[in-house]
């Protein structure tokens, strides 16, 4: 991984959220040392990025140092591989000028009492906690360095701290921080505004790349995940329901499958709730997960499937070409005259694109283990969101918040996928109903066709150029998906995507279809399939222009500004930043040759950027195709800029390269397909995720800019996308207009 640093990167300063309410205690740990209970609420996130959480809200996080100088920090969210167990750490024991040999990290449990929002998504976990992190971080740094003043008589303005010790500058004495921790515990806590942060330069820990924590128990097969987990006295537990989307159970077999072997319980499931909870089903325990899955085979249950029989991916696809020609059924954003600018233009470009339906298929199927006992539930689940998973059981259940314990473990895979928490309600229900401790397991089926799908859509584009090239009208018809008069989940078009904003006449519209299947964010929700439709069409207009694709972008980009983004329902955005996409856009063109490579035949290179969740990305993809139609990705190149710091830089390259990765298998082979209201793809050998002989290199370059740290799960997927498909046009002058890439298109003829 490399670095570009043309513009230097600043210390952020707190936000005007930081009030009384903002404190950190002090007291004696359990066995002696230190404990430092920090509490900030959200409204003191550092920077713009603060307005996308509840004011008011509290974050809670917890340090403590025993009397042998072993640190060790709660980390608060949950991880689900993008290294945040690791890197939240980081900054705590950075300010705290800790040791990190001596840094021991430890899950915390789920208690918004005491931590407040616990959840990961939207890539926040960086925005949200960089500055109150540190801070707490630096507080402890101060205690440290009072109890050594008052060990040994001196000002603290003669110590310092350096590694796990605090050194008397005149006389050259070190203290551990083992053993101030049992002074330290005695003072008076510092107010956070007020601590002292370390200046970027000095950093020892932050920047620097650290091994995950959980890496080594990963390799070596140890127990980590919610597919291993074990209680005494369990028993397993596979639940089935209706295939087609929101049906419900009328009768099943259970006398027959009560006499299978191993089998212990089976019984309908009468749910009935939206698709975000418990639905109809049929639940069967058994001594063995092995027992129930066979005992499935043998399933005979009578559904009724209720409307959603009706769609399909075909019918929607008729639906979507009918409304097409039709005035969009609604405005999402209109500026100046398009009809007049059209008339007017040089050149009208008009192309129809679409995507379909994902799977988040994540590797670890859903699953879940639950207790009850007398009123009470315990559950241990692989969640992003333990807390809405928490109300999620108490409402279902009719019990009372506080009679939920959730212990978070380590999520194989989330992408947004275990936001949902519908394999924890439905393990809670089982177990009560059994009267035993139960693990739920899904099988790959299940977990494929029971989904919270990214949404697919249609666009249909017209645009128009004047005589020199430039782009003056833009026009979208955007068939979506709706629920009722709304837009399906994460089915939407916001009016600010690119290149609103940018030219002065614009007409962006929407009609929806009804839609019953569940719908869910899929890792850059959105932006991972919006980024395919406008980042090739924008290509396509490049070309049609007869200019380079990526001096047409910049053109369209213009001189260094920000532009206003309007509030939404997460509350005030940040401007976008033109410069700043301008920064990666240049950096990744230098850094990848564009426009200076000699390529082989029907070999090509495409670029793409794209905006999303704080993060500014460009990518060029250099591609191959076969004369047989079959693609080959021979090298991506992605330039980002996600702010000041790279906190972790091992973590951050696996991150990009991964989202990459994922970006690329979608655009390769994965569709959901809808037949009779049921999703027919049912494993990975008809929806493929990218194979190990088709992952290219991916060479990450990071520009750091005047800004506060952004996160990196999410932005790098999305231009990747179109970056392929314009390095396909480039190689073969044939347009991708719909996913997956079909190579029956590509063929040479």
């Amino acid at each position: 991984m490399a670095r570009d640093s043309r513009k230097s990167a600043v210390r952020p300063e707190p936000g005007d959220g930081w009030s009384r309410r903002a404190f950190l205690t002090a007291g004696a740990a359990v066995g002696g040392g230190l404990l430092l209970n920090m509490r900030i609420p959200l409204a003191a996130v550092a920077g713009e990025e603060r307005s996308r959480m509840t004011a008011g809200a509290t974050l809670n996080a917890f340090i403590r140092i025993a009397p042998d100088g072993i640190v060790t920090i709660q980390s608060k969210n949950p991880e689900i591989g993008q290294g945040v167990k690791t890197m939240l750490p980081m900054i705590v024991a950075e300010e705290l000028d800790a040791d990190w040999g001596k840094v021991r990290i430890e899950q915390a449990e789920v208690n918004p009492a005491k931590y407040g929002p616990q959840f990961a998504g939207g890539s926040l976990a960086t925005p949200l906690n960089w500055d109150p992190l540190r801070r707490a971080g630096a507080a402890g740094r101060q205690m440290l360095v009072a109890a050594a003043a008052r060990t040994w008589g001196v000002p603290a303005s003669e110590c310092a701290t350096d590694a796990g010790i605090v050194r008397h500058t005149p006389t050259g004495r070190t203290l551990g921080y083992g053993a101030l921790a049992a002074t330290a515990a005695t003072l008076p806590a510092p107010d956070l505004k007020s601590v002292t942060l370390k200046d970027p330069k000095d950093f020892r820990i932050v920047g620097h790349s650290v091994r995950g924590i959980d890496s080594p128990k990963i390799v070596a097969g140890q127990p980590l995940f919610g597919i291993d987990v074990t209680v005494p006295g369990m028993r397993y537990a596979v639940f089935e329901k209706c295939p087609v989307f929101g049906g419900k159970v009328v009768s099943a077999n259970l006398e027959k499958l009560r006499a299978l072997p191993g089998v212990r319980q089976a019984f309908l499931v009468k749910g009935g709730a939206a698709l975000t909870g418990l639905l109809d089903g049929v639940a069967i325990v058994a001594d063995s997960w092995w027992a129930a899955e066979r005992a499935l085979d043998q399933l005979e249950a009578t559904w009724d499937p209720g409307a959603a029989a009706n769609q399909s991916t075909e019918g929607f696809a008729r639906s979507a070409a009918e409304l097409a020609p039709r005035k969009p059924q609604r405005t999402i954003r209109r500026e100046g005259d398009v009809d007049a600018a059209l008339a007017m233009a040089a050149k009208v470009v008009r192309g129809e694109y679409s995507y379909p339906f994902l799977a988040h298929a994540t590797l670890e199927p859903q699953n879940c283990t639950a207790r009850v006992n007398k009123g009470k539930v315990e559950i241990w689940a692989p969640t992003q969101a333990p807390q809405a998973g928490r109300e999620l059981v108490a409402k279902t259940l009719g019990i009372g918040v506080d009679d939920v314990t959730v212990h978070m473990t380590r999520c194989g895979g989330g992408f947004g996928r275990r936001l949902n928490n519908d394999s924890m309600v439905e393990a809670a229900w089982i177990a009560r109903e059994a009267g035993v401790p139960v693990k739920l397991l899904w099988n790959r089926r299940q977990d494929m066709q029971h989904d919270f799908y990214r949404p697919a859509g249609f666009h249909n584009f017209t645009a128009g150029l004047d005589a020199a090239g430039r782009l003056i009208a833009f026009r979208d018809h955007f068939v979506s998906f709706g629920v009722g008069d709304d837009f399906a989940y994460m089915a939407g078009l916001q009016p600010t995507e690119f290149p609103a904003r940018l030219i002065a006449n614009i007409d962006f519209g929407a009609s929806l279809i009804p839609l019953a299947v569940p719908t869910g964010p899929l890792r850059a929700p959105a932006s991972n399939a919006l980024a395919f439709a406008f980042q090739s069409f924008v290509d396509e207009l490049a070309h049609a222009a007869d200019r380079d694709p990526l001096a047409f972008r910049l053109d369209l980009l213009g001189e260094p500004r920000r532009l206003p983004t309007p509030t939404n329902q997460y509350g005030p955005q940040p401007d976008f930043d033109t410069g700043r996409m301008r920064g990666v856009l240049e950096l990744v063109g230098e850094r990848s040759g564009w426009g200076r490579r000699t390529l082989a035949p029907r070999s090509g290179m495409g670029i793409a950027f794209y905006y999303s969740h704080y993060g500014y990305f460009a990518e060029v993809v250099q591609a191959s195709v076969g004369n047989d139609g079959a693609v080959k990705v021979d090298k991506v190149w992605i330039a980002g800029d996600v702010g000041s710091q790279i906190i972790n830089p091992t973590g951050a390259e696996t991150q990009v390269q991964g989202a990459a990765l994922d970006g690329l298998g979608q655009a390769l082979g994965q569709v959901i397909t809808i037949d009779g209201g049921r999703a027919v793809q049912s494993n990975y050998h008809d929806f493929q995720l990218l194979r190990m002989q088709q992952a290219p290199p991916v060479e990450v370059h990071f520009r750091t800019s005047a800004n506060p740290p952004t996160g990196l799960g999410e932005p790098a997927l999305p231009p990747v996308i179109p970056a392929l498909c314009n390095a396909i046009f480039a190689a073969t002058g044939k347009r991708v207009r719909t996913l997956p890439i079909d190579p029956g298109e590509l063929k040479s003829s």
